[in-house]
């Protein structure tokens, strides 16, 4: 097999950014831009943990919560269609009485799949309810799984989509500031469990509602590569991570750990 060129390596974004917690309609309008903005090699572009809605532990975040069938996700179809790219973006859905923390893989031509985080932290315990599945989705790198924030600390899942095989995990964040290094480490020994691509958005900024805990989050939006080390990291700044990653390092990384094999 010959090595893949450079325009059929994958090129993935993770748009490291505030979230305007409680707005929906500020959220779009920044996805919008954001991704207007991006290269036009990007395949995949992650946005972080409950992006498009924010959250506050008490009954703002039901008021705040969207639909997967509703308008803020259209928009974020349209979105995908109209720059040719794959979207990875969090929000709190409503689905009739029960809110979740989820996140949706929404394809250019519209198909979307979601995740429903299932280890909630802290207050989401108060006001949402844990998923059930978990979820791979195909993507440019291959078989995907995708990971919520606080999943990350459950080694058991990691396991499971290594008995899956998968080439790639998105993860998606808001991760606090004053716990950051756990968040890279813990992203780092995920793509090492499974010898793969782990690509990690984190939300950055502050979140300052009116009678709700304030929250400074770490951002370190990153890649790690299959033997564990930091391919590419943010720090806490409100930017874009843009990076093309090459199937045949990974290759050669399964080719050293044995963990199929053995």
């Amino acid at each position: 097999m010959s090595n893949p060129t450079p325009d059929e390596r994958p090129t993935v974004a993770a748009c490291q950014t505030p979230v305007s917690d409680l707005d929906p309609e500020a959220n779009v309008a920044t996805l919008q831009d954001r991704v207007a903005a991006l290269p036009d090699r990007v395949e995949v572009a992650l946005f972080p943990e409950q992006f498009l809605t924010g959250f506050v532990p008490d009954d703002r975040t039901a008021e705040a919560a969207v639909r997967t069938d509703g308008a803020e996700l259209d928009a974020v179809r349209d979105c995908a269609a109209d720059n040719d790219v794959a979207l990875l973006v969090g929000y709190v859905e409503r689905a009739d009485e029960t809110l979740y923390n989820t996140v949706a893989y929404v394809r250019p031509d519209g198909e979307t799949t979601v995740y429903r985080k299932r280890h909630l932290w802290g207050g989401e315990l108060k006001v949402l309810t844990p998923g059930e599945e978990r979820v791979t989705v195909e993507t440019p790198l291959g078989r995907t799984g995708l990971v919520t924030c606080y999943d990350l600390n459950f080694v058991a899942d990691s396991a499971a989509y290594t008995e899956e095989r998968v080439d790639a995990l998105f993860v998606v964040g808001a991760w606090p500031a004053a716990h950051s290094e756990n968040w890279r480490l813990l992203v780092r020994a995920r793509a090492l469990d499974g010898v793969r691509w782990a690509v990690a958005c984190g939300r950055t900024g502050r979140r300052d509602v009116p009678e709700a805990p304030t929250a400074t989050y770490g951002g370190r939006s990153m890649v790690a590569r299959p033997n564990g080390s930091v391919h590419t990291a943010l720090a806490d700044d409100e930017r874009d991570l843009v990076v093309t990653l090459d199937p045949e390092e990974q290759a050669y990384h399964r080719k050293r750990v044995g963990i199929y094999r053995d």
